[in-house]
C-alpha cells in the first residue's frame, strides 16, 4: 500500500498524532495522551501501528519523524565517528577542573565516555556511572568503579532501573559529568529518552559540582524533553578556546 494509502486508513487521533509530529519534529506520549485525554497505552498503541506503516519513527516515550536527524537516536558506533575532534577538546576541557581523588558520577553518551578515557590519566577518581563504556575506560588499579544498575538498555551499554536512583538519593559525590542531546535556543537542556533524563537529575541532585559537556553541534537543537536550564550548571563545557 503506498503512503497515501496508509495516511487514508488513519482514524482522526492517528491523523493529528502524525500531523503534530511533522509540525513539531517529535511528539511525546505524556503530552498526547493529556491532549486526547485517552490513556499512555492507548497513544502508544497508535505510535506502533505508525512506526509499523513506516510513517513515522518510534522512540523511547515518543515519536519522531522519519529521516529527521535531530529527533533519531543514532547507532552508538555511528555517534562515535561524529564530531571527534569536538569531543576530544570537551573532554580535555573537562579534565582541567577536575583534581585528583575526586569522587564523579559519569553520565552516558560518546562525550562522557570521550571525557573518561582522559580522566583515566590521572589517578584516584572514585567513579559512579550508569556508561558500562565510561567504566571500562578506567583503569582498575588506579580508581575506584562503581557501576549503577542492573538492565542494559542499548547498544551504548547504558543501564537504567530504580535501584539507580535509590543510589544516587544516598550519595554525595564532588563533579557529576552529564551529557545531553540538544541545547535550545532558550538555554534549556534537552534529552530524547526519558527513563535517562530522571537519571541525570538526581545524579545533579547528589553533586556538589555539576559540568554540562556539550560538542557546538548540540547548541540550537531540540530533543524530548528539557531536564535543565544551562543556568543550572557550574560549567558549560563546549570546547571552545
Amino acid at each position: 500500500m503506498t503512503l497515501a494509502g496508509q495516511r487514508s486508513q488513519l482514524n482522526s487521533r492517528q491523523t493529528e498524532i502524525l500531523s503534530r509530529t511533522e509540525a513539531t519534529g517529535f511528539v511525546t506520549i505524556e503530552a498526547l495522551a493529556e491532549e486526547f485525554s485517552v490513556s499512555a497505552q492507548t497513544i502508544r498503541r497508535d505510535i506502533i501501528m505508525l512506526s509499523e506503516a513506516g510513517l513515522l519513527q518510534r522512540f523511547h516515550g515518543g515519536a519522531g519523524v522519519i529521516g529527521n536527524t535531530e529527533t533519531l537516536r543514532l547507532d552508538h558506533q555511528h555517534k562515535r565517528s561524529i564530531s571527534i575532534d569536538d569531543k576530544q577538546r570537551v573532554a580535555e576541557a573537562a579534565v582541567k577542573l577536575i583534581p585528583e581523588g575526586a569522587s564523579l558520577f559519569l553520565d552516558v553518551g560518546t562525550t562522557v565516555e570521550a571525557a573518561a578515557t582522559e580522566l583515566n590519566a590521572k589517578h584516584g577518581f572514585r567513579i559512579f556511572t550508569n556508561s558500562m563504556r565510561a567504566a571500562l575506560a578506567f583503569d582498575p588499579a588506579h580508581h575506584e568503579i562503581n557501576v549503577l544498575g542492573r538492565k542494559v538498555e542499548g547498544r551504548d551499554g547504558s543501564l537504567t532501573g530504580e535501584e539507580i536512583m535509590l543510589s544516587l538519593a544516598a550519595l554525595r559525590v564532588d563533579y557529576a559529568l552529564i551529557g545531553c542531546s540538544a541545547i535550545d535556543t532558550d538555554g534549556r537542556v534537552m534529552d530524547f529518552n526519558l527513563s535517562k533524563i530522571a537519571i541525570k537529575k538526581a545524579a545533579m541532585a547528589a553533586a556538589t559540582r555539576k559540568l554540562l559537556l556539550a560538542t557546538p553541534s548540540k547548541f540550537g537543537r531540540t530533543a524530548v524533553s528539557a531536564f535543565a536550564d544551562v543556568s543550572d550548571f557550574d560549567a558549560v563545557i563546549d570546547g571552545a578556546a
